[in-house]
């Protein structure tokens, strides 16, 4: 994530493989519905993806996920969707999530 630690430390996020059409990072949690319904179009699309579902991290990767989440979505709602950390998708939206893939 911009100007922040690279992803690749970022040990709380899982990948999803699939066509790498932009970057994708989802916050979630793991009891909510419209998380599920997100990660179930991404799928469905075929597109890679990572993700984390916050609310089943512990001590420093909870306090890291919540402080990345705050970074892109103050309100720290979910689902939050990053895509290519330019553009944030807040909530079920499977239009603007399609338009952000082009698809």
């Amino acid at each position: 994530m911009t100007g922040q630690t690279p992803e690749s430390a970022r040990d709380y996020l899982t990948a999803v493989p699939g066509r790498a059409v932009v970057h994708l990072v989802l916050f979630a949690l793991s009891t909510c519905v419209w998380c599920r319904r997100t990660r179930q179009l991404l799928d469905d699309l075929g597109v890679a993806y990572h993700y984390v579902h916050v609310d089943r991290l512990t001590g420093e990767q909870a306090r890291q996920a919540m402080a990345d989440l705050d970074r892109w979505n103050p309100r720290g709602s979910f689902p939050t969707l990053v895509v290519d950390e330019r553009t944030v998708i807040v909530g079920y939206a499977e239009s603007k999530i399609r338009e952000a893939l082009g698809v």
